[in-house]
């Protein structure tokens, strides 16, 4: 007779089963991101137009301040793939040095942005009697007649930057500090709303609880979760810049006609529009195809990033 007493088939059916690790949030979100194609391709075309004004230059043999008389006017060619404008300058080059300047702008006025609405709007939601000035404070903001704005900006300051810093250096600031200091709004108010919402879930009535500080709470706690709509509102806040910049310069109250922008290049384009208009289409085509990769991105960014949107 056999002896059955270390045979345990119900331990054996107990014993845990090897759990598989638990999926990053990061995976999640780019297997959410992968299935919106339109935010696929604009992060794609993004990704090249950044690489082409970045190392594009460096490759390129032609200098974008370069004159040469006997060269101008020119149209596609294989030395000159988009032509050359009425002084010689050969326009593929000046299109990947005024993507540097532009796209620059763009990314830096947004961090501005990005910095000013994030803060103001986490004082706001966060600190109750802050509330009420900074909302007031952003809708006189919003109320206010944006591109005047602007003007106004350029035409009082450009001096004494210029004078200070050089005519390169100073106009930068210049329109960066502007974009920046007008176009904050949205990204405050989205960001109060969220904090409004974090600051009652448990995990911060928790850490309120065991006496923790309101500064410690704000980087811990409340930041890391409205990182999100901060994600989002700078990809948008991107292409809002870099429409503001190519307006600016297309009025002539941008850089200086040596240093070439997309929207100075559309500036310099209109005299010779019936002549040749494919000096307008080539930095509309970049403006455009910038602009709206980037709203895809952010499009899909946004719905990767929402866990009540995430897997559907």
């Amino acid at each position: 007779m056999t002896d059955d007493t270390n045979v345990n088939p119900i331990g054996a059916l107990s014993d845990p089963m090897p759990s598989a690790p638990p999926r990053s949030q990061w995976v999640a979100v780019w297997e959410q991101f992968k299935t919106h194609k339109g935010a696929l391709l604009g992060g794609i075309i993004f990704l090249i137009i950044l690489l082409a004004v970045t190392i594009g230059p460096w490759v390129w043999p032609y200098d974008p301040t370069y004159i040469d008389i006997r060269a101008r006017n020119q149209g596609p060619s294989f030395a000159h793939p988009l032509g050359t404008d009425q002084l010689g300058r050969d326009t593929l080059a000046r299109m990947m040095a005024g993507g540097q300047v532009s796209v620059a702008v763009g990314i830096t006025a947004m961090l501005l942005a990005l910095v000013l609405g994030s803060f103001i709007g986490v004082l706001a939601g966060f600190f109750k009697r802050l509330d009420g000035p900074l909302m007031r404070l952003t809708d006189l903001f919003l109320a206010l007649p944006l591109l005047p704005l602007l003007l106004v900006m350029v035409l009082l300051f450009r001096d004494p930057l210029n004078a200070a810093f050089g005519p390169e250096t100073g106009i930068f600031i210049l329109i960066v500090c502007a974009i920046g200091v007008t176009s904050w709004m949205p990204t405050a108010r989205i960001v109060r709303g969220d904090v409004l919402a974090l600051k009652e879930r448990e995990f911060v009535l928790a850490a309120r609880s065991i006496g923790t500080k309101n500064t410690k709470m704000i980087t811990r706690h409340i930041l890391p979760n409205v990182l999100s709509p901060i994600m989002v509102s700078a990809t948008l806040g991107i292409a809002n810049a870099i429409i503001t910049e190519s307006a600016l310069s297309f009025l002539g109250l941008g850089f200086p006609p040596d240093f070439p922008t997309w929207g100075r290049l559309l500036f310099d384009a209109t005299d010779y529009l019936q002549q040749y208009p494919e000096r307008v289409f080539w930095p509309g085509l970049a403006i455009s195809l910038t602009v709206l990769s980037v709203n895809y991105l952010g499009d899909g960014l946004r719905d990767a990033l929402d866990p009540r949107i995430r897997g559907r």
